[in-house]
């Protein structure tokens, strides 16, 4: 039982971080059946009064699903776009959109039911990570919206994908899910506004990232550790390890090469400066 659990636990720790919401939501979503419960109280209200008193669901609702191709569709996209994402960027870049995506859907769900509560209807409230997840989508088709896709036995440029994706949801406004149809809104566009500023040189994820950081932090140990004796390395130059130099220029080269793509797209990258890039990636 031991080296079981040992077993999963290195399999775990092997997976990217995208990688792991998908095991989160799985379990979730397990737990929901054997439990046979809804976890009503952490889904997503429809109204913003009944939201004040569970302020929680503005996240946790991304993590319920409703049923078995509710959350089979949802994660296969998680997992083709979060392979593509995070050779290109960090996993805290990562979490920034997923997050930002589903809270972004989340308001503008509940702030289509509080306009216009006739054309959406009555609804029990929102569950899903599908804003969650279109935000990541959009954000890779409009940071590079020339870059071509194998689809079958033909190539397609990303921002098609991504204009034929919103443009689905924006017909399922008037279909039976219109309020799910809108939280897809809200998280394509997030996630069209993330990348449209990093390519002007500004991460809006940076503020979000850090109130998570300090939410982390307060489950940390605070314990202080004893001093300790600090000897000079001889092998340091200029107060850098020769590794921490290393990954200091590949850093700056992987900068010159997403700056080069946002300039001209994906295919003006030499090959080994492709080839760099999957490396880095990995």
């Amino acid at each position: 039982m031991t080296s079981l659990s040992q077993d999963i636990k290195n399999k775990l720790s092997n997976l990217n971080v995208l990688e792991k919401i998908i095991v989160l939501n799985l379990v979730t979503f397990v737990l929901g059946l054997l439990l046979s419960t809804g976890f009503s109280w952490f889904t997503l209200p429809a109204s913003f009064s009944d939201f004040m008193v569970k302020p929680w669901t503005i996240i946790t609702y991304a993590f319920l699903h409703d049923d078995f191709f509710h959350i089979l569709f949802n994660m296969l996209w998680l997992y083709v776009i979060g392979r593509m994402f995070l050779n290109l960027f960090s996993a805290k870049m990562a979490l920034n959109i997923y997050f930002l995506g589903a809270i972004s859907g989340g308001i503008l769900f509940m702030l289509g039911y509080t306009l216009f509560p006739e054309f959406f209807g009555n609804t029990l409230g929102l569950v899903g990570a599908s804003a969650a997840v279109r935000a990541l989508l959009i954000f890779v088709c409009a940071y590079m919206p020339n870059q071509d896709i194998r689809f079958f036995t033909f190539n397609l440029k990303l921002w098609y994908i991504g204009a034929a994706i919103v443009a689905l949801d924006v017909l399922g406004l008037f279909g039976v899910n219109a309020g799910g149809n809108l939280a897809h809104l809200g998280g394509a566009f997030l996630g069209y506004y993330y990348a449209k500023q990093l390519l002007k040189g500004k991460d809006i994820g940076r503020g979000f990232e850090k109130i998570m950081d300090a939410f982390i932090n307060l489950f940390k140990s605070s314990k202080k550790t004893p001093l300790k004796t600090v000897h000079k390395n001889k092998s340091k130059v200029g107060g850098y390890t020769k590794g921490e130099f290393d990954e200091f220029n590949n850093q700056k080269k992987i900068d010159v090469i997403l700056d080069k793509i946002s300039k001209s797209g994906y295919d003006s990258l030499t090959a080994e400066e492709k080839e760099f890039l999957f490396k880095a990636g990995k």
